[in-house]
């Protein structure tokens, strides 16, 4: 699979390589974190149902306040506040096998979720700065196979390390820290680019942006945390908890998906170009509730995995259309601003939902929070439906191409005479 085109600038040649290696760092990072830190909750600090939802809204706090952290940064250009988050996730991620508590953990948890939030809204920010708006799906998809690809790495050297005994908890989590920061160091002096094109300056970006005519990406971003972090904080917990899966069950479960994900994922980011968000996501929408449901009905460990595959196969398309969704109707220096509102609006809801999910947690089953996650499924898909980039843009947007286009007009002229 070729990432990078014949032909292109070297400059955004420089770019592309940058990216895919802070992208293939940042996955192996989030991976190696992620295949261990539920059984290191479960065996090692012996954390209840409930306390994973508590421990998730705890690390969703952040996500909140991004939209306010990015306005506090909004000087720093992209690429150096992406470097100093991941150093953030570096940090957050290499102390956390120091804990010994719910309350220990917490403070790395909070500073690991600060770097974490502030890389998945800039590193698409730096993504569609590669590439021109009718190959961004392309670009993001070919990103997230990066991301996966990276997750396959690390995942597979989990599950070797631990079925041999030749790591434990903590070192884990320092292997992740210092790939955090090599994603960091790989990311730090990236290019001035937009459309694809190299710029003499940084895109200028707002501290704070709410427009109306990106409502409907707010609402896919609030619909999405609703959903997603219900099956965030238990997916893996009823893995572990219901059905006993250990460190080595949950890496080749986890590889699997990832592997499917990794030579998947451009093509998919290209059927988003070819076919829309509209029709992409509306499908995935209905995807996310035969998983969801099936996870909660069918009480099989063998189709609860099967179910958990499904959804965390899908589950990047949902960000991945929204964010070329939303560039398709939003001026240049609102994109990375809007992308920030948009995981602010994710995470004010994912601040709520864990902790009600938690709470219910303690009379009921757990299927009822994935019943409660089916619902957010199902009104996304009705929001799906009226999207309508070509005649949703802002006017500030429509200001841009005609403005473009006058450009163009009056370059032909002058070639022509």
């Amino acid at each position: 699979m070729r990432l990078i085109a014949e032909g292109t600038h070297p400059t955004v040649r420089r770019g592309y390589i940058m990216m895919i290696v802070m992208t293939a760092a940042f996955g192996m990072a989030m991976a190696a974190q992620q295949n261990v830190i539920t059984n290191y909750f479960e065996d090692v600090l012996k954390l209840k149902g409930p306390q994973f939802g508590y421990i998730t809204a705890i690390r969703e706090v952040p996500g909140f306040l991004l939209i306010f952290i990015t306005a506090l940064f909004y000087r720093l250009s992209i690429p150096k506040l992406t470097a100093l988050a991941l150093v953030l996730l570096a940090v957050g991620y290499a102390f956390l096998g120091a804990s010994t508590s719910f309350w220990t953990v917490a403070p790395w948890v909070v500073i690991s979720s600060m770097g974490y939030h502030t890389v998945l809204q800039t590193q698409y920010a730096l993504g569609l700065s590669l590439t021109s708006e009718n190959k961004s799906g392309s670009v993001l998809g070919t990103m997230s196979a990066v991301n996966f690809g990276g997750g396959l790495a690390a995942m597979i050297f989990i599950l070797l390390a631990f079925h041999f005994h030749w790591l434990s908890y903590n070192p884990t989590f320092i292997i992740a820290g210092v790939l955090a920061f090599i994603a960091a160091v790989a990311i730090f002096r990236f290019p001035n680019l937009r459309d694809g094109q190299e710029v003499a300056q940084r895109v200028r970006r707002e501290p704070f942006v709410v427009r109306r005519p990106y409502r409907f990406y707010y609402y896919l971003s609030l619909l999405d945390g609703c959903r997603q972090q219900i099956f965030f904080s238990f997916g893996l917990w009823v893995l572990v908890n219901h059905y006993g899966l250990d460190v080595p069950a949950i890496s080749a479960l986890l590889i699997v998906v990832n592997l499917l994900a990794m030579l998947s994922g451009r093509r998919i980011g290209r059927m988003i170009d070819s076919y829309g968000e509209k029709q992409i996501l509306g499908v995935v929408n209905v995807a996310y509730v035969v998983a969801l449901a099936g996870y909660a009905i069918v009480q099989n460990v063998y189709f609860a995995g099967l179910c958990y595959a499904i959804y965390q196969f899908i589950s990047p398309l949902s960000s991945v259309g929204a964010a070329t969704y939303l560039r398709k109707v939003s001026a240049a220096d609102d994109i990375a601003p809007s992308l920030a509102m948009g995981v602010t609006l994710q995470h004010a809801a994912a601040i709520v939902v864990p902790i009600a999910a938690g709470f219910i947690l303690n009379y009921v089953g757990y299927q009822i929070p994935f019943f409660i996650a089916c619902v957010f499924a199902c009104i996304a898909v009705f929001v799906t439906r009226k999207l309508d980039p070509a005649h949703q843009k802002a006017p500030q947007r429509i200001a841009e191409d005609e403005a473009r286009a006058a450009a163009h007009e009056a370059a032909s002229v002058a070639a022509a005479g």
